[in-house]
């Protein structure tokens, strides 16, 4: 076989390599330029073996290996080069160079041109223009690839108009289709936009001499994500590039990081910094390639010369220019220290990008605002974050500087933070500033919108501290509100806003809102109308910033529900006694019918909110499903269980019995529950009923059946989830047990844990289910049979038992 003497011995290649990747004092860019010379030394006798004193013929490294760039289990990319004049030589020649490639199980890209084929290919295929851009000659004739290499750069630069827009396309497209790598849970390190093809293709507009890349610390950032992608490479054992749930903390450990968090932080550091010079560039290039598209048409009008760009006024020290804010000429940031903020208000408010090199010379003369910060300050900051879309990018701008450190220097404890949840899009400090353009969307509905985007933007500020973010973000929220400049009532608001950020929602979701003490509760924390107009729109800017799993309208309906109660309290009423409810005419009619049948009946019906617009079609928040069973034991699994069978999600829950009319005999169960197909339409009531009565009297096994459904989808390789946890929620309501269970979501869960409170010998009053994601949130108010709260012993013990149960 090909190559098996040069790899045999101790002396070979393949050992060589095995030393140099176990050698752990050696790694990062030593390593990968002492494999890649190691390589070009072994394929470098292989060409000397098998064409010994050829001319016209020689052997050239591109793309990733072209640039040296070898981790472990990299691709070889290799051109064999010819000048046509020997090709039957040059085929045998190809044979032994690729064969031993093989035989080592390396993977390898080849091809074999001579510089015209080369050339027009690469004039046809973008690609292959980018790799022979790091053309790296191995050996054979030098003069070939010299040749060769001073053409293809010639091409670039000449070509540069019409194919860089093409390159951008290009990038534009791959971003798309795999992410930001800078938010990613699971990130890919080559394709995601911030990734390694972007310094690929900011390396390919520097050689075209139309613009270049911001440099600082663009190679410090491309050297990390190598580096992270060879650990990768060595803890599989795989050429991957994607960095896998399940494989980051052996990643991290190989790069010496505390945990995966340190590893995906250094990730999304490197990622940041490589996107933002990208759309430095980016906009360069199109600048460039604007002005020289009208420079011939404005000379032949002004008779030849270089036109002065125009410059617009935006604010005092701030001007537009060529597209970009700019500052003024007699601007002095060193003696304004309020530049930055309204430098960044005026841009946000054009909706245009920070010049580069304006950013740079406010960071250079920067200095900290006085504590409290002047008026002036203060506003241009609400205005920047009350201008929607457009601060996100003019935010980043000032972030990649270092000018919000330097204005709040607590967001450094949540720059870059990785959020392990998979609803959230965003890090945390990404989330924040998304938060705050949903929130400036919600300004004309609220007293004091300052307050909101205030809020916006700390809502989870406590996330760079242990334990719970909510209460450590309260404390540095009332300091950084107080820095800014808001009076004490304010900075009050500001904290409450903080500290319960998750309130509304949260309640809403798992607490019964017929109890007076939910909402007694909510109107305790909230303290007063106005903070809780500001909570609601926080809630829901809060909401729409996580992710599409976080808001719904039936979460909006809900919480909505809930406002309008505390408003109510609030405002001086007492909230009904849940027990003085009466059943609807539906109800009774329902319940009869069940008494009379000795059966389950049910009703399906839809439910809608009502459209924005006349002419908008009302949007669904769910069915309604109303179920009146003869009282019996089981009722609760068995409901759960067939919903589950038929793919619905529940919502919520109300278990409660039905006094009937006087002269009819007997009890009803009536069950009102909130329910909505995972997908495709909803079942039939009638096969729901059908089930039901076979699950009630026992001759259909609900936990076979959904055993069988689970182990026909195979479950999907990632982080083993969490271990249940059921907790019981202290003084929630005077007239249940409030029983909390947090797990992973799961067909058939609101199965087993309505079996294992049958079994516990507790009624279930009703259950609120929320999930978000993954993680399945659900509340229970639970009674003894006499229907009073359990004691506390007792709850405590239910709890334990369900817990065990739920981790059976």
């Amino acid at each position: 076989m090909h190559g098996q003497a040069e790899n045999s011995g101790p002396g070979g290649y393949a050992a060589a390599r095995l030393r140099l990747l176990n050698e752990k004092a050696r790694s990062g860019p030593p390593r990968r330029s002492a494999l890649a010379g190691l390589t070009d030394d072994w394929l470098a006798g292989l060409f000397a073996a098998g064409a010994p004193g050829a001319r016209g013929v020689s052997l050239v490294a591109v793309g990733g290996y072209g640039r040296a760039e070898l981790s472990p289990r990299s691709d070889l990319d290799l051109l064999l080069l010819h000048d046509g004049s020997a090709t039957g030589t040059v085929s045998a020649l190809a044979d032994r160079l690729w064969y031993p490639v093989w035989d080592l199980g390396l993977a390898l890209d080849h091809s074999v041109r001579t510089p015209a084929e080369a050339r027009r290919t690469a004039g046809e295929d973008l690609k292959v223009q980018l790799g022979l851009l790091d053309a790296r000659h191995i050996a054979g004739d030098l003069g070939l690839t010299t040749a060769l290499r001073t053409t293809v750069l010639a091409d670039w630069r000449n070509q540069a108009p019409k194919r860089l827009p093409a390159l951008r396309e290009l990038c534009e497209e791959r971003a798309a289709r795999q992410g930001e790598l800078q938010y990613l849970l699971e990130p890919d390190l080559k394709e995601a936009r911030g990734g390694l093809r972007d310094v690929t293709a900011l390396r390919a507009v520097a050689a075209s001499w139309l613009a270049d890349a911001p440099r600082e610390g663009l190679a410090e950032a491309r050297s990390s994500l190598l580096d992270v992608r060879d650990a990768l490479h060595l803890t599989t054992g795989r050429a991957t590039d994607r960095l896998a749930l399940q494989e980051q903390d052996q990643v991290a450990a190989e790069l010496g990081l505390l945990d995966a968090d340190a590893l995906l932080r250094q990730v999304y550091e490197a990622a940041r910094v490589i996107a933002y010079a990208g759309d430095v560039t980016w906009r360069e290039v199109g600048r460039v390639l604007r002005s020289r598209s009208v420079r011939p048409r404005l000379r032949a009008m002004l008779g030849g010369g270089k036109p002065a760009p125009e410059r617009s006024p935006l604010a005092e020290g701030v001007v537009e220019q060529d597209g970009e804010v700019v500052l003024a000429r007699a601007a002095r940031p060193d003696r304004d220290p309020v530049l930055p903020l309204r430098a960044a208000a005026a841009a946000a408010q054009a909706g245009l990008p920070l010049n580069l090199h304006a950013v740079r010379r406010m960071a250079a003369g920067a200095r900290a605002l006085p504590s409290p910060w002047p008026a002036e300050a203060r506003q241009q900051l609400l205005t920047l974050l009350g201008s929607g879309r457009p601060t996100v990018d003019v935010w980043e701008a000032l972030e990649a500087e270092g000018l919000i450190s330097l204005l709040l220097p607590d967001w450094d404890r949540v720059r870059c933070r990785p959020q392990r949840n998979a609803v959230h899009l965003w890090t945390v400090d990404r989330h924040l500033i998304e938060t705050a353009v949903r929130a400036s969307a919600f300004t004309r509905r609220v007293s004091r919108p300052d307050l909101l985007l205030i809020a916006a933007l700390l809502h989870d500020i406590g996330k760079g501290w242990p334990g719970d973010h909510s209460v450590a973000g309260e404390v540095i929220a009332r300091d950084v509100a107080a820095r800014i400049g808001f009076d004490p009532a304010d900075v009050t608001v500001v904290a409450t806003l903080v500290r319960h950020h998750l309130l509304l929602v949260e309640t809403a979701t798992r607490r019964d809102l017929d109890d007076p003490a939910t909402v007694r509760s909510v109107a305790e924390a909230v303290g007063s109308p106005g903070t809780l107009e500001l909570l609601h729109a926080l809630t829901e800017a809060d909401a729409l910033a996580t992710g599409p799993a976080a808001w719904s309208s039936w979460r909006a309906a809900l919480v909505a529900d809930l406002v309008k109660r505390v408003s109510a309290v609030l405002a001086g009423q007492t909230p009904p006694d849940p027990e003085e409810a009466l059943p609807t005419a539906q109800h009774e009619r329902l319940a009869l019918e069940a008494v009379a049948t000795g059966a389950p009946v049910l009703s399906l019906r839809a439910q809608t909110e009502p459209a924005a617009e006349p002419s908008d079609d009302p949007e669904p928040l769910g069915v309604e499903l109303l179920i009146a069973v003869p009282e019996q034991a089981g009722v609760l699994p068995a409901v759960a269980g067939v919903l589950a069978m038929h793919r619905l999600t529940v919502r919520t829950a109300e278990l409660r019995s039905l006094d009937l009319p006087d002269g009819v005999d007997g009890s009803v169960l009536l069950l009102d529950w909130r329910v909505a197909a995972e997908y495709g339409s909803l079942p039939q009531a009638a096969r729901l009923r059908a089930d039901l009565v076979r699950a009630l009297d026992g001759s259909l096994d609900i936990s076979a059946r959904l055993a069988e459904r689970d182990a026909a989808y195979p479950r999907r390789r990632g982080v083993v989830a969490p271990p249940p946890r059921v907790t019981v929620a202290p003084a929630a309501s005077r007239h249940a047990t409030v029983i909390e269970v947090r797990a992973q979501d799961a067909p058939g869960l609101l199965f087993r844990i309505g079996r294992a409170l049958e079994d516990a010998a507790v009624r279930v009053r009703s259950a609120h289910v929320s999930t978000l994601g993954a993680n399945a949130v659900d509340a229970f108010y639970v009674t003894q049979e006499q229907g009073v709260p359990l004691p506390g012993e007792e709850a405590v013990a239910v709890a334990r038992k369900l817990e065990e149960a739920l981790r059976a």
